[in-house]
């Protein structure tokens, strides 16, 4: 065989396992992730027969992670982001500091100076954006308000971890790392001075001008009529984003890929895009786990058992606790305390090049990396039973645990409407549940015509600023009856149920037609099969998107031809 074959023969070796293992993973009813990594363990240099070339994994996993990453961004915008804040900020920050100092705990425990103590802690602190993707998406949380909050705590985990890994290099010295000297020339304001305004000068060249050129680029695209243009148009900005990112401002690929997600968001061809480029975000995710197999030397399971059970049990269980009293403090009922939990209990891309970046500066031994690296293996390969186990676990702890009772019912301040609410809005107004871009559009004309409503939200969030807009909002899932009886359904002249989830669509209407029998109901779906089903079985007046476009549109097209045939006679 030619010499110069290499990138093809990692990857086919690296689909080619991926699929063995994957579908014998699937068959023995564990996750096809799992799979993925033991293809990739057995390419790699740590076991006998055939080697792949790690750096040419390495590379096309990251490009998995672009993909992945630039997805994410299609689907969680900036105001979903700032959504979650009050939660996903603090939340991230102080739990990577519990796992930092756990971490730097036990490797001094084990002889190890401050400086690999601090880089081992960091290692272990920040979870993966890729695997929980993957989790929240198999699952069906990835829309939903648990996973929202789940994805934004990670994200402001990534922003953390790309400033550390720049600044690292300036502090190296002072840590001890024998290699610091000739990474780090410059003085540390300085240092943090361009990386702050570099990450600053970024964003604002994304928000003020990519959510202009983006849209617009898409739109010359798609007027071409090539779907292949437009697949290519997608892959291109976020590859040529990511890369530009990182080469010119000093930002990671996976955030770059992300913010160019963000800002295409914007326009009207997102949901195009995202299906587009769905095939490839597939298949180099898959090579993104293989290439974690690849670095992972089951050697270590043997030589230092004990060292790495302590550090996937800061992994699994250290973060996971952390996170679980963080949220729990924050006032978020249990189901959002084990989603969150789960999100956390494990590591993977930036872990690897926080560990790599210490041992080239001299600051972690290289038993660190093996370690960090065994428990990215362990974590990922556990991370999906942690997810599966979130419903009988909060079913058991409901059912044996008066406190797990006492934290799922607390008192949310706002899942009642205050007292001062004028009785108007007490007797025949609008129950309208969910406040996205449909909802706020009808909210918006029932203030034109001065109706009546108030709103039934996940956001607690976003209830809290409607309240201050002086909005009436009440703060919880409409599918449980509590929150409609706070919203007074009973009394309600209108249901209108602005969100499309036809899963727990018919739980709203049942409690809101138990209460309330003579209530009008008007809903919206995704699916033209729901749309059926819901009308057949008398669910109320049903949206379904397509349909009322096509109305539209063949009403303005019947519009213009009847005039224009009328100004012809």
């Amino acid at each position: 065989m030619e010499h110069n074959v290499a990138l093809i023969t990692t990857i086919a070796a690296g689909f080619g396992l991926a699929l063995i293992f994957g579908f014998i993973a699937e068959r023995l009813k564990t996750p096809a992730l799992v799979g993925y990594l033991l293809a990739g363990i057995a390419i790699s240099p740590s076991t006998p027969g055939f080697v792949a070339d790690i750096g040419i994994a390495s590379q096309l996993s990251e490009i998995g992670v672009m993909l992945l990453m630039f997805g994410v961004g299609l689907h969680f915008s900036l105001d979903d982001l700032l959504a979650v804040k009050r939660i996903a900020l603090p939340g991230a920050i102080v739990q990577m500091a519990v796992a930092t100092a756990l971490g730097m705990t036990l490797a001094m425990w084990w002889g190890w100076s401050a400086g690999a103590g601090l880089v081992l802690g960091l290692s272990l602190s920040c979870a993966s954006t890729v695997v929980l993707l993957k989790a929240l998406e198999s699952r069906g949380f990835l829309e939903t308000m648990n996973g929202r909050i789940a994805v934004g705590w990670l994200i402001v985990e990534d922003l953390v971890t790309v400033l550390i890994l720049v600044l690292l290099p300036s502090f190296a010295t002072m840590l001890g790392g024998s290699n610091a000297a000739e990474n780090a020339t410059d003085p540390l304001w300085y240092t943090i001075g361009i990386t702050l305004l570099l990450v600053s000068a970024f964003i604002a060249l994304m928000l003020i001008v990519g959510r202009r050129v983006l849209p617009w680029l898409l739109w010359q695209v798609a007027r071409t009529g090539s779907r292949e243009m437009f697949t290519l148009a997608v892959v291109a900005v976020a590859i040529c984003i990511a890369y530009g990112a990182a080469a010119l401002f000093n930002v990671s690929f996976a955030l770059g890929a992300f913010f160019a997600g963000m800002v295409m968001r914007e326009s009207k061809f997102s949901q195009r895009a995202a299906e587009e480029s769905l095939p490839l975000r597939d298949a180099f995710a898959v090579l993104f786990f293989v290439s974690v197999g690849m670095l992972f030397d089951p050697a270590v399971l043997v030589e230092e058992p004990m060292r790495v059970l302590a550090v996937v049990a800061i992994i699994v269980v250290g973060k996971s606790v952390a996170a679980m009293l963080l949220v729990l403090m924050l006032g978020y009922p249990l189901n959002t305390v084990l989603i969150v939990a789960a999100s956390l209990g494990q590591i993977g891309e930036f872990s690897f090049i926080l560990a790599g970046l210490g041992l080239s500066l001299g600051l972690m031994p290289a038993e660190g990396m093996s370690l960090v690296l065994a428990g990215a293996l362990i974590s990922i390969a556990f991370n999906p039973i942690a997810f599966a186990a979130i419903v009988p676990f909060r079913n058991w702890m409901l059912k044996h645990s008066a406190l797990a009772r006492k934290y799922e019912n607390r008192d949310d301040p706002f899942a009642e409407l205050p007292t001062s609410t004028e009785r108007k809005f007490l007797q025949g107004q609008v129950v309208l549940v969910g406040y996205g871009h449909v909802g706020q559009r009808i909210a918006n004309a029932l203030n034109e015509q001065n109706i009546p409503y108030i709103v039934a939200e996940q956001n607690r969030e976003l209830v809290q600023d409607l309240r201050k807009q002086g909005i009436n909002a009440v703060s919880g899932d409409a599918t449980e009856p509590s929150v409609l009886i706070q919203a007074h359904i009973k009394d309600a002249g209108m249901l209108v149920i602005a969100t499309p989830d036809p899963l727990n669509v018919r739980q709203m209407i049942d409690t809101a037609r138990t209460l309330n029998p003579d209530i009008e109901i008007v809903l919206r779906t995704r699916s033209e099969d729901e749309t059926k089903l819901l009308r057949k079985d008398n669910m109320g007046t049903v949206f379904f998107g397509e349909e009322e476009l096509a109305k539209n549109m063949a009403h303005h097209i019947l519009n213009r031809f009847n005039t224009k045939s009328e100004a012809s006679h």
